[in-house]
């Protein structure tokens, strides 16, 4: 029990950043068989999350909806909130844009192979995403699967990530209800505010494992390609990185900055969730770490923040959404010796934009919103196969970059609208260790 309450003491993120470093040392030394032995921690890691995430959000949208002053205060927060996700979106594209025209990551590569596991991605069509907002069935939406097709035309129910959207619609027209009948439900809003109370006390336990998951995860990663399948593609890699960082530190700070917010207090609250974005791959198992910091470690209304962080982990997608396919289209563009005029370049950024809303809540968003941006401008489909043998690595950065500017977004519009509290905003962060019992201010 001493060892357990010396490891608790440890603060989170050295934890975590413990089992990135010793991940790493085991799959360099161990090669594939770290995949083997140590990236089944990592799978149980993300399941738990995942697991979590339906009724954080289920309860954290009903309790915020039905507490909020009316629907005009709603649809002007939201207003607020979707504006800011499009600025942001348009500023990521542009760095996408520029770092590919100054790295140039696609001259004087050899040639390349389409990895043998790409499938050409069906993109749907705005309607088609609009339309899967509202659920058939909500408790399906809550199982989070969907049905399929298998080869032979069988019917069969698959896990899905594109729920979280149906989701939200189905809370928030509880939360309506709520608002609507007033004190007839007083007893449903004081359950649902007591069953967020008990969803955000398991998601504590839960992310205690994180340190072990991050292990097994980067254990695994590094085992499985070591550097094989880097080298060909590495100066790719290394501009998808410096656009990230760039996005993240300059973009992202000097709105803080613009804000009059310290851009340090926000990243060191906000380094927990951006470690399990950067591990798992997920903005969406991210989001009860997401939505923990923005509340604990920046003061952010929680009424609001319930609403903001989970309708960000489904549409605001800088690195995926609008950095990669931008970064992809460029470097495609010279691999192929395309020469792209203004116009080009105005039809990219569009596309990135527009259409990461239009792809929101669909799995697999980086190579559907590449599919997008290549088929606007008139790029050849087939070479983003190119850059999926390397997509585990590029999807890292991607999210963490999701992840932060999906509690970026919640916090400036929290400040221009009186509902952060600058108390916990400039204090120290809060750790998420399981002898802190106590609900995020």
């Amino acid at each position: 029990m001493a060892l357990v309450s010396a490891w608790l003491r440890i603060p989170f993120w050295q934890r975590v950043l413990a089992g990135f470093a010793l991940g790493a040392l085991a799959g360099w030394l161990m090669g594939p068989l770290a995949a083997q032995w140590f990236e089944p921690l990592g799978d149980v890691y993300v399941n738990l999350i995942k697991m979590i995430a339906i009724p954080l959000v289920l309860f954290a949208v009903i309790n915020a909806v039905g507490a909020l002053h009316g629907q005009k205060s709603i649809a002007a927060l939201a207003g607020r909130t979707f504006a800011w996700f499009a600025l942001t979106a348009v500023l990521a594209v542009c760095v996408g844009l520029a770092v590919g025209w100054i790295v140039k990551p696609g001259l004087g590569v050899g040639a390349l192979q389409v990895a043998t596991d790409y499938t050409p991605k069906q993109v749907p069509g705005p309607l088609d995403v609009l339309f899967n907002i509202v659920p058939q069935n909500p408790f399906r939406a809550l199982s989070a699967t969907t049905a399929a097709k298998t080869a032979d035309g069988t019917s069969v129910i698959v896990p899905s990530n594109g729920t979280i959207l149906q989701v939200i619609f189905f809370a928030a027209l509880i939360g309506f209800a709520f608002v609507k009948l007033g004190e007839k439900t007083a007893g449903l809003r004081k359950l649902a505010g007591e069953a967020n109370a008990m969803m955000i006390q398991v998601t504590r336990f839960v992310l205690e494992f994180t340190p072990v998951g991050t292990f097994g995860l980067i254990a695994g990663l590094v085992g499985a390609y070591g550097f094989g399948k880097l080298l060909p593609l590495g100066n790719f890699v290394v501009a998808l990185f410096i656009a990230c960082i760039v996005q993240i530190v300059i973009v992202y700070g000097s709105l803080l900055l613009a804000h009059g917010l310290n851009p340090w207090k926000f990243f060191r609250g906000a380094a927990p969730a951006m470690q399990v974005g950067f591990v798992a791959s997920s903005s969406f198992g991210a989001l009860p770490v997401s939505l923990r910091s923005v509340v604990g470690n920046h003061g952010v209304d929680k009424d609001y923040a319930a609403f903001a962080v989970p309708l960000g982990a489904s549409i605001k997608m800088d690195g995926c959404g609008a950095i990669y396919p931008a970064l992809a289209a460029v470097f495609i563009a010279q691999y192929s010796g395309i020469e792209m005029g203004p116009g080009t370049y105005v039809t990219i950024a569009l596309a990135s934009v527009l259409g990461s809303f239009g792809t929101a809540g669909v799995p697999g968003t980086a190579v559907i919103m590449a599919t997008v941006v290549l088929s606007a401008a008139g790029l050849p489909l087939e070479a983003i196969g190119y850059l999926y043998a390397i997509d585990r690595i590029l999807d890292m950065m991607r999210t963490m970059t999701n992840v932060t500017g999906q509690m970026l977004v919640p916090v400036l519009v929290a400040k221009e609208t009186g509902l952060l509290d600058r108390t916990v905003y400039d204090g120290p962060a809060r750790d998420f260790a399981l002898e802190d019992a106590s609900e995020p201010a």
